[in-house]
């Protein structure tokens, strides 16, 4: 979905330079010296507005969270959402497709991709968030053993994915074609919010990754 140009942009992104990161390059191989701790480090590409984030890390403290996010927009409004600082939350403008640039090896304890870009057209499936090559460069920044879990409710990107990480020779944790029928406590984002509430049904898988000993 095209986001609407969001009004004083300007003033809002200064209101929240605090909460939004904009030279992540910078902290390659720091983001624990950047928190202030030696906390597990979670990820999620393509944050979106924050709800599914920002939920997951008021739930836990113990876990630092990061947000990326290629549309400055929708970081604003993510950071406008928070009366006050999560301290084991910050978001990060960049796009994914440098990840390589701003995360060190073995510097993410999880990767979380929820509802990412389908890019349906052939021609354009190196764009996907889980087309092999990104999926080889999770494997650099992810600890062993790589976790991703993945929410989407397009059935061919899933069903792409679930080969893709087949391909990458990921272990299959869970998986589920309906993942509100067959879970319970699910942290959402407002896309899955907006798509449930129109009857779609989610698909979910949760894998790793381990190294050959």
């Amino acid at each position: 979905m095209r986001l609407r140009k969001v009004k004083n942009l300007d003033k809002r992104l200064e209101a929240s330079k605090e909460l939004i990161v904009q030279d992540a390059e910078s902290l390659k191989g720091r983001w624990k010296f950047f928190f202030g701790n030696d906390k597990p480090i979670h990820l999620e590409i393509g944050m979106g507005k924050g709800q599914f984030i920002i939920s997951l890390a008021k739930k836990n403290p113990d876990i630092n969270y990061i947000g990326l996010e290629k549309e400055i927009s929708c970081l604003i409004k993510a950071a406008e959402k928070l009366e006050e600082r999560i301290p084991n939350l910050i978001f990060v403008h960049f796009d994914a497709t440098n990840i390589l640039d701003v995360f060190s090896e073995n510097e993410v304890d999880k990767l979380y991709l929820n509802f990412s870009d389908p890019w349906p057209k052939a021609r354009h499936a190196k764009r996907r968030l889980t087309y092999i090559a990104n999926l080889e460069k999770y494997k650099v920044i992810l600890n062993d053993p790589c976790d991703i879990e993945m929410k989407t409710d397009n059935f061919d990107l899933f069903e792409y994915s679930v080969e893709s990480f087949k391909e990458a020779k990921f272990s299959i944790l869970e998986l589920t074609y309906d993942l509100h029928k067959d879970k319970q406590d699910i942290i959402t984002t407002e896309y899955e919010d907006r798509f449930t509430s129109l009857g779609n049904k989610i698909n979910y898988i949760h894998v790793n990754y381990k190294e050959a000993k």
